[in-house]
């Protein structure tokens, strides 16, 4: 049986319990805690075994290419649903061709090391592989639940990394170089949304988890992914008709107890923001970073810079020589890398995800689907990533398929 090669266990998790028959299959849940706990790899083998940098990146990409190893080998002859049938999905054929373009940007791309970046594009490659692989082999619900329910426990531990760490000169949590606040709030945003699904198809009781996460995410002050997130939220709150006025209201008190409670911290915060603070953390530092990206992406207008070719290259930053990995904004990112081109695969992969949500009917999980879309699109005015989009490829592949697979939605093809 498929299950049984993915070693399906019916009993409760400690956060959250299979009910009406889901089964937590474990090779997705262990996917699911990889692709949360990565963030974390390169500081534990920096400041916990004293190795270098690039040995913690090896072994988390190591791992990567582990997972897709032992995923490939469990769905090996498998075939519950057909790699065609996916392949007429739109949104999986945008990510199909965005990572095309992408490996062919390496032939023009102004990176440092082309063969490091080519290792990097096969990391993003290898995630979407192991998630369609898994959801060819297995239940496409029960390997979601399971990969979520993996993501929120590895996003747990993280922020109770986080907690742990010495708080550095400006006051946030993480580590500047190795895992920054940045990466501590998103990833503790995507574990509260990822909850939240759950919680809405009736998966488990996840109430303290999400408020663990939520308070972890207020503490680490990522300006952005605060106000992205909390937009996002407020839009959920308010449309969400199977919440009760009184429960919203509880919510809206929580929310101002933990914004009076931190308030000290954010007095504080903003007066080190605004005198000594990182000048890349400042309005100032990233409007310089947007107006190089703009201007080396106009050189390049059609194709791009290609994939991986700002870090290195872009001057360092500041008093502080800060190095970019990054254009700050995800719209600029893509064309920076990858040009108008970048742009059009972009406005695709969003608008088609948007479209296939819109197929699902109204309901507690359409909300929460729109409510991570709507955060990631927020969150996009100032942050982007290196190699892959805000809402990673994966994610995309996994939730257009799941949407596909869900019975009240008609499985046709999405005019793209």
């Amino acid at each position: 049986m498929i299950a049984d090669r993915f070693i399906a266990q019916t009993r409760p998790t400690a956060l959250g319990s299979a009910v009406e028959g889901r089964a937590l299959l474990l090779t997705p849940y262990l996917v699911g805690f990889y692709l949360s706990f990565r963030s974390a790899i390169v500081l534990i083998a920096v400041r916990v075994f004293l190795l270098e940098p690039q040995t913690g990146a090896a072994f988390g990409l190591m791992l990567d290419f582990v997972l897709l190893f032992v995923v490939a080998f469990q769905a090996w002859g498998a075939n519950v649903h057909s790699v065609r049938w996916m392949l007429r999905i739109a949104s999986l054929r945008w990510v199909c061709a965005y990572l095309a373009f992408a490996g062919c940007s390496l032939a023009w791309s102004g990176t440092v090391s082309p063969s490091a970046s080519f290792v990097y594009w096969c990391g993003v490659v290898a995630d979407v592989a192991i998630v369609v692989l898994m959801l060819r082999a297995a239940p496409i619900e029960e390997v979601t639940h399971s990969l979520f329910k993996g993501f929120v426990v590895s996003a747990c531990v993280v922020a109770a990394i986080a907690w742990m760490m010495p708080a550095p000169a400006d006051l946030r949590l993480g580590d500047p170089e190795y895992l920054n606040t940045n990466q501590i709030g998103n990833l503790c945003a995507f574990g509260v949304l990822f909850a939240q699904y759950l919680m809405s198809r009736k998966d488990g009781h996840w109430g303290l988890v999400v408020g663990f996460l939520a308070i972890t995410l207020v503490r680490s002050l990522s300006k952005t992914t605060l106000a992205a997130f909390l937009l996002a939220e407020g839009v959920l709150l308010v449309r969400d008709r199977a919440v009760s006025k009184r429960a919203k209201v509880l919510l809206c008190s929580l929310v101002l107890m933990a914004g009076l409670a931190f308030w000290g911290l954010f007095d504080a915060y903003y007066d080190t923001y605004t005198t000594t603070g990182n000048q890349a953390e400042t309005l100032t530092g990233r409007t310089a970073i947007w107006a190089y990206a703009l201007n080396a992406a106009v050189e390049k207008p059609w194709i791009g810079n290609g994939f991986d070719a700002l870090w290195k290259v872009m001057p360092p930053l500041g008093p502080d020589q800060f190095e970019a990995r990054h254009a700050e904004n995800e719209v600029l990112q893509q064309f920076f890398a990858y040009g108008a081109v970048g742009v059009a695969l972009l406005i695709g992969l969003y608008r088609s995800v948007y479209r296939h949500i819109r197929k699902l009917p109204v309901g507690p999980p359409r909300l929460v689907l729109l409510t991570i879309l709507l955060f990631v699109l927020v969150r996009g005015l100032a942050e982007a990533e290196p190699f892959d989009l805000l809402l990673p490829l994966w994610a995309i592949a996994l939730l257009s398929i799941l949407i596909e697979a869900t019975p009240h939605t008609k499985c046709e093809e999405v005019i793209a």
